[in-house]
């Protein structure tokens, strides 16, 4: 029999779509609403949350304080800075890093700027912080050319010294550029720095945030507007300077204009030198020089300022070795009047000002600033030169043609062939002093320089291909010298520290270690060119190896 077939199911119902988010749909609804208008996007992310930070800002009843500033001093110590810091460990100073530590500096003077306004159970109140965090305003380029604002602050900054400041300004940017800031970083801001006048804007009234008592706004370094059309030269000969304005936007509920106002004052006093603003700096940065110092331009007088420059490069000569900074070990700043340019009627003013320097640096004219270059790249870094005392002036000549020249820093490469000269002179005496305990080997400990200095001095021989080059020299670093420069066997002295000398050997057989000479070649390590290389046996403690090698 057939089976009975089962009831017919229902067709299901068909699904309507879903609802379109509400937003899309205001969205749409905006777009249809107004004609002309091509997009209507929501703001997410960090757009959104700048806009509602915007929205909240109206909030704050604010005023803001104006101040111009002359960059002069500013400019002139920072080039002095990135200079030292080109040559030692890197990094650059910015404008902003002097303007924000003189900004921490003031709130010592005026410690109301770091206060806000709150209302707790419907009353005003004032808030002090227990520490000064100062928020960094960031602009960050997205891939597709939008631009956000963010703003992360530097935690406890009212006891650090310029370098810790400097070092934390530059971990906020880095992790700021990489994209690894994290909530903590833009949490507890008291006082906000804020520069447009990176993009050339000069003058700036930025929004205040709730939680913070005002902002200062950085301007861009410009000449005063009058002075737009005039040339390079004639502004340096008027001693006109750059300005930066300074803004200073402040909560009116708890900050008055005149302490907004004092506040920007005692920035504009820092940033010209005063309570040793630029000492600190330089100290914290262990630069050895003493900063640039803010004076009123000199005009010429009975003595013309050439004659002055003039006597300025010859002080250099005669002086100059006493401003190296030779020791490293003890820092300090130097300084000799006799080499200061306000003793010789020279003031900031002048560093871009052009003379007549009779043929020095073989120039004839330069400006003060590259004169002063030259001279302490010459007399005044690490190593001091001292010549003025030789009478012959074809001699004294000869010197300064060789000294007052551009030195080239050397190329990676030559960097890292030195530091294997100095690791090898060192492992030298490591080992021997673990090894060999107690005996007697007159170490190059605390001179290993002299190896590099002995391998410049060989290379440079082999490259103008002399025959020869003989070395005389005392017992203090002899077998350092034999080993990493003369190229004898280390295995040969290791065997004479056993007592196993080679009765057969030339220079003096059966003598003390340390007495010792030998022969090799040298090669170049840049370059073609070989010589051959002799260190003279020197049995004596009378130190008659030096009359004979002369003959």
């Amino acid at each position: 029999a057939p089976k009975p077939q089962a009831a017919p199911q229902p067709a299901p119902a068909r699904q309507q779509a879903a609802p379109a988010p509400a937003a899309k749909q205001d969205a749409k609804q905006e777009k249809k609403d107004q004609p002309g208008v091509k997009e209507v996007k929501p703001l997410r992310g960090a757009s959104a949350a700048i806009a509602k930070n915007m929205d909240a800002s109206l909030e704050v009843p604010t005023a803001t304080s104006v101040r111009a500033v002359p960059a002069k001093l500013m400019a002139d110590n920072r080039i002095v800075i990135n200079n030292h810091l080109k040559r030692t460990r890197g990094g650059k100073v910015s404008f902003t890093h002097l303007i924000g530590y003189a900004m921490i500096r003031a709130l010592k003077y005026f410690p109301n700027m770091n206060r806000h306004y709150a209302e707790i159970d419907g009353k005003p109140h004032v808030v002090t912080p227990e520490h000064v965090n100062l928020g960094l305003a960031i602009d960050l380029k997205g891939k597709d050319g939008s631009r956000n604002l963010v703003v992360a602050s530097i935690k406890a900054v009212e006891d650090m010294s310029f370098f810790e400041f400097w070092q934390a300004y530059e971990e906020v940017i880095s992790k700021a550029r990489n994209n690894k800031l994290t909530a903590d970083d833009f949490a507890g801001t008291t006082i906000s720095l804020t520069n447009p006048g990176g993009i050339g804007t000069n003058h700036s009234v930025p929004r205040l945030q709730k939680g913070q008592g005002a902002i200062i706004g950085v301007g861009a370094l410009e000449y005063p507007a009058q002075f737009e059309g005039t040339s390079e030269k004639t502004l340096t000969d008027l001693g006109i300077s750059k300005i930066i304005t300074l803004t200073s936007t402040y909560d009116h509920r708890i900050i008055q204009g005149a302490e907004s106002g004092e506040f920007l004052k005692k920035i504009h006093q820092l940033l010209l030198g005063e309570d040793k603003f630029y000492d600190d700096i330089f100290t914290s940065l262990r630069l050895p020089y003493e900063p640039v110092r803010w004076v009123e331009d000199i005009p010429d007088g009975d003595v013309d300022k050439t004659a002055r420059i003039i006597e300025l490069i010859d002080a250099y000569r005669m002086r100059g070795h006493l401003m190296a900074d030779t020791d490293p070990l003890n820092y300090r700043q130097r300084r000799h009047e006799d080499l200061d340019i306000l003793s010789h009627g020279l003031t900031l003013w002048d560093l871009d000002r052009e003379f007549a320097v009779g043929g020095f640096a073989g120039k004839q004219r330069m400006k003060l600033r590259d004169v002063l270059g030259v001279l302490r790249d010459a007399y005044c870094r690490t190593v001091g030169v001292e010549y003025q005392h030789i009478i012959n002036p074809e001699e004294r000549r000869w010197l300064q043609e060789r000294i007052e020249v551009p030195h080239p820093k050397p190329s990676p490469g030559e960097q890292k062939y030195i530091l294997s000269k100095l690791n090898a002179a060192e492992a030298f005496e490591t080992f021997l002093q673990t090894k060999y305990v107690g005996q007697k080997r007159f170490s190059l400990e605390g001179g290993e320089t002299v190896i590099p200095l002995l391998d410049t001095i060989l290379d440079k021989a082999a490259e103008y291909e002399l025959d020869e080059v003989v070395i005389g020299m005392p017992h203090r670093g002899r077998l350092n010298v034999l080993a990493n420069i003369v190229g004898k066997p280390i295995s040969q002295i290791f065997q004479e520290f056993e007592g196993n000398l080679d009765p057969g050997q030339a220079h003096g057989s059966g003598d003390v270690k340390y007495h010792l000479g030998a022969e090799g070649k040298y090669f170049r390590m840049f370059g073609d060119g070989e010589t051959k290389v002799t260190l003279t046996a020197n049995p004596s403690h009378l130190e008659t190896v030096d009359p004979v090698l002369e003959g």
